[in-house]
């Protein structure tokens, strides 16, 4: 990674996608938070963008924090999503690695709030279960079902954005299922 910079970095872009409901996945993490944005349309699921937002590790938290916030807010407003998913923290046996995830998921919730998406969150093992039908698939396992799902060419890369469009799959399952029953 390039010091000093922090950005938006596309992996793919789906053109001509725009149907509704758009969910957006996020993957937090200081250092890489992963996005993934898929829409459901007549023919299924598919992926619209995907890829991961930066920050470089010599800038100080604070800054870290701020600038992912920023290009949060960057990305929902370029893609205009009608919902979105943060993974759960999950237990870890580095803390320092846990608060450092958490902070960044708690930047990632209070963008999303401000945008003024309805947020799910699941935990990975949730996840997991929902996109490869196993709550402890392996990551190369996710990123396979996550290229059969969107009908991708290739496996999504890299692992933070791969994961993110698995939690929007999650998301948008779960988000029809809410539709369906009315919330019960």
């Amino acid at each position: 990674m390039r010091s000093g910079r922090a950005g938006l970095a596309i992996a793919k872009m789906v053109p001509g996608v725009n149907s509704y409901p758009r969910a957006l996945g996020i993957d937090p993490g200081t250092a890489r938070t992963g996005y993934g944005l898929i829409d459901e349309t007549e023919q299924g699921i598919v992926a619209v963008a995907y890829g991961v937002l930066t920050t470089p590790a010599d800038w100080p938290i604070p800054r870290r924090m701020q600038s992912l916030h920023h290009q949060l807010q960057e990305l929902v407003a370029l893609h205009s999503p009608s919902t979105a998913a943060v993974e759960k923290l999950f237990f870890q046996k580095n803390v320092r690695t846990a608060m450092s995830v958490g902070e960044a998921r708690g930047v990632a919730l209070l963008a999303l709030a401000e945008a003024g998406l309805e947020v799910g969150e699941y935990s990975p093992r949730e996840v997991k279960q929902a996109v490869a039908g196993y709550g402890a698939a392996d990551k190369r396992q996710i990123q396979e079902m996550v290229r059969l799902l969107l009908g991708l060419a290739e496996r999504p890369e890299p692992d933070d954005a791969a994961d993110a469009l698995a939690i929007a799959i999650c998301h948008l399952h779960s988000y029809r299922l809410l539709q369906i029953t009315g919330g019960r």
